[in-house]
């Protein structure tokens, strides 16, 4: 199959995971992706490791995020490196990079400078917090910017205090916004065949995922989100029924639906707690209680099997054992192996995105560190 981005070429100059999960996007729809890396040491995330996990002397995340692309090592201080460098940007599409400010200023890599190496140049930046402000310098690392956005105190109980969401998501959808503005500039520079520089914080998407909340908390007189003292609430400013209930041998999750119908099909009795629809968010933790008291007395299947009967939105809650045995699952493809070589194979997940109805599998393992500096080189002539 032909990939929409066949022929594209992008220069990562980035590390972690934002920027680099922005390429693994791009490489999945055809793009060819090199990763600058400084030589003997690379991307700092080839040693940033979940639970120790490696894989040929890489981090297991490093793989995760960097399959499918080349890696090329140069060292950016080094004047010989950086002018093949510069040879390198004048022939590729697209350049990204998640230095702090000033930094490519500082070796002439900033935009202003590639614009004149290069015209067309799309250029993707990302910063933890704008590159102007107060907060220019911080780092911009995951956590904190889930500790600064407000999303902390979205999940959990009343009384918890704050809670990380239990993922890389500030990273995850940053990257996201890169490749999305990338794709978009690529359009507009087919427009007006000139350069167009693409700026993108993990703050702002962070707070551009919460745009639902944030709406809901700028126009309801600066009222702060309201979690629930009730175990299984689980959206501050939605009420009963949603949320997830203990059954007699686990749990269920019931979405959006019409409280007074769906007590009467389980047969909970609300009357003293429910007299019109303000009442459901009112009383929210007292009818989540009142309902999760009725859940346990029978299992999962049962309940989903009659509410799901009468038209009513739920489903069993499962965990990764569970969820990636199920035929759904299988047949979503979202699988695949990569190949390390020396019969060395590890399983990743799939671009979820289908052209043609094609998955668009791509076993290409991450690169070694500075693996493809020679043939890059020789192919664009940098020496």
């Amino acid at each position: 199959m032909n990939r929409p981005l066949e022929g594209l070429l992008v220069l990562e100059f980035c590390q972690f995971l934002a920027g680099p999960s922005a390429g693994l996007k791009l490489a999945d729809l055809g793009a060819r992706v090199i990763k600058i890396e400084r030589p003997k040491t690379g991307d700092a995330c080839r040693q940033l490791s979940i639970k120790n996990l490696f894989v040929d002397d890489d981090s297991l995340l490093f793989h995760t995020i960097n399959r499918n692309k080349e890696s090329y090592a140069a060292d950016l201080k080094n004047p010989e490196d950086l002018e093949k460098l510069k040879k390198l940007i004048s022939k590729a599409d697209v350049m990204t990079h998640n230095f702090r400010p000033g930094v490519m200023e500082k070796i002439g890599l900033d935009y202003d400078n590639v614009q004149q190496i290069n015209p067309k140049i799309i250029y993707g930046m990302v910063t933890g917090y704008g590159n102007e402000g107060p907060w220019r310098n911080k780092p911009g690392q995951d956590l904190l910017v889930q500790s600064v956005s407000g999303l902390t105190f979205l999940s959990g109980l009343d009384t918890d205090g704050p809670v990380p969401f239990g993922l890389s998501v500030s990273d995850i959808m940053c990257g996201n916004h890169l490749a999305q503005g990338i794709m978009a500039a690529l359009i507009k520079r087919a427009k007006t065949n000139k350069s167009v520089l693409v700026e993108v914080s993990l703050l702002e998407s962070i707070l551009d995922v919460q745009f639902e909340v944030i709406t809901t908390y700028l126009n309801d007189g600066g009222k702060l989100p309201d979690r629930s003292g009730a175990k299984g609430s689980a959206h501050a400013y939605l009420s009963a029924p949603y949320g997830m209930y203990e059954t007699k041998n686990g749990h269920i999750a019931m979405a959006m639906g019409n409280l007074p119908n769906i007590c009467a099909i389980i047969n909970c009795d609300i009357d003293d707690l429910y007299v019109e629809a303000g009442s459901a968010f009112e009383n929210r933790d007292k009818l989540i209680i009142r309902l999760a008291e009725t859940f346990k007395k029978n299992d999962t299947g049962f309940w989903v099997n009659l509410l799901e009967s009468n038209g009513i939105w739920c489903a069993e809650v499962l965990n990764y054992q569970t969820a990636t045995a199920l035929n759904t699952y299988k047949k979503l493809e979202i699988e695949q192996h990569l190949d390390l070589g020396k019969g060395v194979k590890i399983k990743t997940t799939v671009s979820p995105i289908r052209l043609d109805n094609e998955k668009l599998f791509a076993a290409k393992a991450a690169p070694k560190l500075g693996f493809n500096t020679e043939e890059i080189n020789k192919e664009f002539e940098l020496t």
